[in-house]
């Protein structure tokens, strides 16, 4: 009775869907039924979150039905709808109602879509690109489903797709590329798609690629990824579509209106490279040149402001190349200029590694090294750089007795560090044994009275006080 009960709601909110476009947009604003509404929104959104589809199923058609456009400025009855069904599909086993759920779903896209176009939901961007990439947007949401959970006929598939990519243009989600080349290539392969509609699609999704792969700074990682997996898709079919003359052909007229634009330049080197036009072709040969020289002065110019925003990037190349102290003061700009004490102390770090390793100024580099363990509790690393300088510097740390008391004081700082920072203590322990033969002769304490146990100052730079133990 409970599962008849729930395919009769769902039917009941599949009539619902065949309503007019207006009311498929009405908020809750101004309505006499708001507050039935966003107690309803609320309790699915919930529901939805704490993974309770029955309950958020049933309260998100209480809202999508009072309010299908929520309060005017989202989607979220539309989307979340359409997760809610989804969820139902995944579940349901027989095929009418598995065929109802994806009508529903996307007619849920079509409502959005529609709500949309004549604006009855408001974007912060208003414009009509903004709208025309948010449709984009939601068609390519669309596409995807139909392609990995609706199993749709891909004709209509890859209209939907290709309907997404025309209106969103360079801001398409990368979630486009997989379907598209997929849908493209099997339906080249049975010849029911032209070379020239296969190219077009392949160089849109190209274009889409690199504009956010340079720009996109948040999701460049996902478009590369996707861009490589749709080439890959799309090498099985490469040699019937891409040639040399043919994209020599295309390109020629643009790049004899604009002969010098570097940008111009590398799409048309990188294609006819891609096509397997050869590197002694005059186009590329060109195209190659003017495009390598703007390339050059670019990066150097996008380096430097990198560098300028990034001083710890510029104290690591100073470094590389010798200039220590300039590394060092890049460093100290950088730590003034960031907030984080973790990164500080990464940075502080950096600095007493250079004035110890290289400068050998061990005094300035344990005080950093201590700023640096302050500003970063539990790192054992500026401990073990502590460690180090006791013990390469033991040598010159007076007679034989003070020598072997700066190997303790070296001793005991590996000990500490292996005490606070699990990352270090195999490292740690293995210092302290290539140490242990030189730790004092018990005679030689003997002879001055120090019993093990007893403390002891390490004399010259070290001036720290030790617990004497003997090998």
């Amino acid at each position: 009775m409970k599962l008849n009960l729930k395919f009769v709601a769902v039917l009941l909110f599949a009539t619902w869907m065949s309503a007019d476009i207006t009311a498929q947009c009405e908020s809750w604003v101004d309505s006499p039924n708001k507050d039935e509404a966003e107690t309803a929104h609320v309790v699915y959104r919930d529901a939805l979150k704490a993974k309770d589809y029955a309950l958020a199923f049933e309260n998100w058609q209480t809202a999508y039905k009072l309010a299908p456009a929520a309060d005017g400025k989202r989607s979220s009855h539309y989307t979340d709808g359409i997760e809610i069904l989804k969820y139902q599909l995944g579940k349901e086993t027989d095929e009418a109602k598995k065929a109802d759920l994806k009508k529903q779903i996307i007619d849920l896209y079509d409502a959005a879509v529609a709500c949309y176009e004549s604006k009855s939901i408001a974007l912060k961007c208003s414009t009509d690109e903004c709208y025309q990439v948010k449709i984009g947007k939601a068609r390519g949401r669309q596409g995807y489903d139909m392609f990995y959970s609706l199993n749709s006929l891909y004709s209509d598939n890859l209209d939907v797709l290709k309907s997404s990519i025309m209106k969103a243009g360079l801001e398409s989600e990368y979630v486009v590329f997989a379907p598209i080349a997929s849908i493209v290539v099997y339906q080249f392969e049975k010849d029911l798609i032209s070379k020239e509609e296969a190219l077009d699609l392949y160089q849109r999704l190209e274009a889409i690629a690199e504009h956010h792969i340079v720009n996109d700074e948040k999701y460049a990682l996902y478009y590369e990824q996707a861009w490589q997996s749709a080439k890959g898709t799309y090498s099985k079919i490469e040699t019937d579509i891409f040639d040399c003359d043919y994209f020599k052909a295309k390109y020629k007229p643009e790049l004899d209106a604009n002969p010098t634009d570097p940008k111009l330049n590398k799409t048309v080197y990188n294609v006819l490279k891609a096509r397997g036009c050869a590197e002694t072709d005059p186009m590329v040969m060109s195209s190659k040149k003017i495009y390598e020289t703007w390339a050059a002065q670019e990066n150097a110019q996008r380096q430097a402001e990198f560098e300028a925003n990034n001083p710890g990037v510029a104290a690591k190349k100073l470094y590389d190349a010798g200039d220590y102290q300039g590394a060092i003061n890049k460093y100290k700009e950088a730590i003034s200029n960031e907030p984080d004490a973790s990164k500080q102390a990464g940075y502080q770090f950096s600095m007493a590694s250079i004035l110890f390793r290289k400068l050998k100024k061990y005094s300035e580099a344990r005080k950093n090294a201590r700023e640096a363990a302050k500003k970063r509790p539990g790192w054992g690393r500026p401990y073990m750089l502590i460690g180090d300088m006791y013990g390469q510097s033991a040598r010159n740390c007076g007679d034989s007795w003070n020598q072997r008391l700066a190997i303790l004081a070296a001793v005991e700082k590996y000990n500490y560090a292996k005490s606070i920072d699990p990352e270090v203590a195999q490292e740690a322990s293995e210092r302290v044994s290539k140490y242990r033969s030189s730790m004092p002769d018990q005679s030689e304490g003997f002879m001055r009275g120090v019993k093990a146990g007893q403390t002891a100052k390490v004399g010259c730079w070290i001036g720290e006080t030790v617990k004497v133990r003997y090998k």
